[in-house]
């Protein structure tokens, strides 16, 4: 069976990607590997890896690019490699920030209250 050539995506300022399963399986992968440096316990690093690496098996597993949008079912091709893309410099911000260890000061009494200063 035939499939159509997409031309656009319909969307301004996102082009139509040329190696898209294989550019979202590199970018998946990086993800669990920079992931796999998180602390184990730390909650970010298992739900993230958990959708990771339902979406890279998807990938992975499926050869049509519409059935693995169907699949994955949040958006085109292109928009899951923008949103991998964006979740890969998330992730390794989050390895130089590192979210997980204690804060350096401790919160104000009413930081969490509202409204403030009740």
């Amino acid at each position: 069976m035939s499939q159509a050539i997409k031309h656009t995506t319909g969307l301004t300022g996102l082009n139509i990607h040329q190696y898209p399963r294989r550019t979202l399986a590199i970018l998946y992968g990086k993800i669990i590997r920079v992931l796999q440096k998180f602390p184990t316990d730390y909650s970010y690093r298992q739900y993230t890896e958990i959708l990771v690496k339902e979406k890279a098996d998807i990938v992975n597993q499926i050869e049509s690019v519409a059935e693995i949008e169907k699949k994955i079912d949040c958006g085109q091709i292109e928009e899951l490699i923008l949103q991998a893309d964006k979740e890969l410099k998330l992730v390794r911000n989050f390895l130089d920030w590192k979210p997980w260890e204690p804060l350096l000061n401790k919160n104000f009494a009413n930081q969490w209250s509202w409204p403030p200063h009740a």
